[in-house]
């Protein structure tokens, strides 16, 4: 099961930070953004690794491979 659009809007929100201020933070536009948040479209490996990096955590758990956000970072 691919969970990445659940865990991106997760960590997302438990920080507060909006769509807008990744996806400039990343260089997306936000409605590029929001469709990852949607499922409907995946990332780049070069995206992936920027909201990984962005947010901290290890691309496992991004995509849904481990629970645990430090996992492998």
């Amino acid at each position: 099961m691919f969970i990445f659009n659940e865990h991106l809007k997760a960590i997302r929100q438990s920080k507060n930070i909006t769509q807008k201020q990744i996806a400039t933070a990343i260089g997306l536009s936000e409605s590029n953004y929001q469709l990852f948040e949607y499922g409907k479209f995946k990332p780049s490996f070069y995206t992936l690794i920027a909201l990984a990096d962005y947010f901290n955590v290890s691309i496992d758990f991004l995509v849904g491979r481990t629970e645990n956000p430090k996992i492998n970072k």
